[in-house]
């Protein structure tokens, strides 16, 4: 068994009850590994959050997600072509979409420290956040999680040589704050599925 999966299943990603301590930030140990921070701040941003040890297991997630959705047989948004045979599989239209159900794409990273997407125009395009259908699936690997969005950029930086992507964005929110919160201003909430693949 993984040293990724050990210590997913010890996460309660529904525990929204508890007290203070329990809620707080700190209620992760500062030297935890960054996959366990990455998967606690996620979910406590509203991600649902898939984990998945094969790609079988994540093209039965993806169905799950699309049944559980109503979205078989509709659109999605979709720029990535790796992507485009998971969509043509379930008879998702993604040509000339005007009104997707959802987004399907990479990341470029998962940013542990805030349980945030990192995004660039490889995956959206030049699409800001709030121009991004409500719903999205993600597909990433285990080998993206990074510890903060300097980090995405420095690896951004070495991955792209020639054709640097322009619009590099994060999307944290995934809920809508129950009270009003000044860091979510200026931001829209998505419905955010994260199948995340182990790759280590």
């Amino acid at each position: 068994m993984s040293l990724f999966k050990k210590f997913f299943s010890s996460i309660n990603p529904t525990s929204e009850e508890g007290n203070d301590t329990e809620n707080s930030k700190y209620s992760i140990q500062h030297d935890a590994p960054i996959e366990e921070k990455f998967i606690y701040n996620f979910n406590k941003n509203g991600g649902k959050f898939l984990y998945c040890e094969t790609e079988s297991e994540l093209k039965d997630h993806f169905e799950h997600i699309l049944e559980e959705n109503d979205w078989y047989e509709g659109e999605a948004l979709c720029y990535e072509t790796d992507l485009k045979s998971l969509l043509d599989e379930n008879k998702i239209s993604y040509v000339h979409t005007k009104n997707p159900s959802f987004l399907l794409a990479n990341c470029e990273n998962l940013i542990a420290d805030e349980g945030s997407i990192l995004f660039s125009s490889k995956q959206i395009k030049q699409h800001k956040p709030n121009e991004l259908p409500t719903n999205i699936v993600i597909i990433a690997t285990t080998s993206q999680i990074i510890e903060t969005k300097s980090d995405g950029l420095s690896v951004i930086k070495k991955k792209y040589i020639k054709d640097y992507p322009t619009n590099i964005t994060t999307i944290k929110y995934f809920k809508k704050a129950v009270d009003e919160d000044f860091t979510q201003y200026g931001s829209s909430a998505k419905n955010l599925y994260l199948l995340l693949l182990e790759d280590l």
